[in-house]
């Protein structure tokens, strides 16, 4: 985990504490875990044809990376929104090898290996609400959740070549809004499946994140969870172009109050 993404994490976590103490919230949940990443597509910056387009698995010889992953959400009181944060890393990096020379930003790479890495740090922040009686009238079964999302997406791309010297590197913050809905069904009193689902596609550009989750409560307040999450991220953003999907599963530990 970078750095800066450590930062972030402690932030969150100092965030969701401050908010759920002043504004009385009826419930904080927390879970931490690990999600094995398997990258699929290309990507590439200030591309001029499709020879300058990396894939990921081909290209850049990227494989499975499993990262640690951190959500919380607070339900709070009265008419206010209810608050989701979720922090995912990932970060890919590799010795790749390329036939033929490629454009990569303000540079002519030449055919031959080339080293990478891609950082694609994500944070959720999502504000919603739960469908009103529906968990009453389901004898508390059956829960859905709608509402708004903005992931932050913390890039930073970079190819080096040794044998040549060449070097580049693009870095960005980019917001991106997206739909966020949600379903939560319990038919046993520790048993409940999950299914969360965020997304937009506008100008070209498409996200989409669904996220299926299995949870048991232990004992206590204290969970175990595991599923499957899937990311697709199409955009083509101040020269970056990305045709990129993550998938597989995760499984996570937590506490609910």
């Amino acid at each position: 985990m970078t750095r800066r993404y450590l930062l972030t994490m402690v932030m969150m976590g100092t965030l969701v504490m401050a908010v759920a103490s002043s504004a009385g919230a009826f419930g904080v949940e927390v879970a931490i875990g690990g999600w094995q990443q398997n990258p699929s597509g290309s990507i590439g910056y200030k591309v001029l044809d499709n020879e300058d387009l990396l894939d990921l698995e081909q290209d850049l010889n990227y494989a499975d990376e499993t990262r640690l992953s951190v959500r919380a959400s607070i339900d709070m009181p009265l008419f206010l929104p209810n608050i989701y944060l979720m922090g995912t890393p990932m970060q890919f990096s590799a010795t790749g090898q390329k036939d033929e020379g490629f454009k990569f930003g303000d540079i002519n790479f030449d055919p031959g290996p080339f080293y990478s890495e891609s950082v694609l740090d994500n944070l959720d922040v999502g504000l919603y609400y739960g469908i009103p009686f529906l968990e009453t009238a389901t004898f508390e079964k059956l829960s859905i959740d709608l509402g708004i999302n903005v992931r932050i997406l913390d890039y930073e791309l970079t190819v080096r070549q040794e044998a040549s010297g060449l070097n580049e590197s693009e870095s960005g913050v980019l917001p991106i809004p997206m739909v966020f809905l949600a379903a939560q069904f319990s038919p046993i009193e520790k048993l409940s499946l999950e299914v969360e689902g965020r997304g937009i596609s506008y100008s070209g550009n498409d996200l989409y994140s669904i996220i299926g989750r299995v949870k048991f409560n232990i004992f206590g307040p204290l969970f175990a969870a595991g599923g499957y999450r899937y990311e697709k991220l199409k955009l083509d953003e101040d020269d970056v172009a990305v045709d990129i999907e993550f998938s597989g599963p995760f499984l996570e530990a937590g506490v609910a109050f």
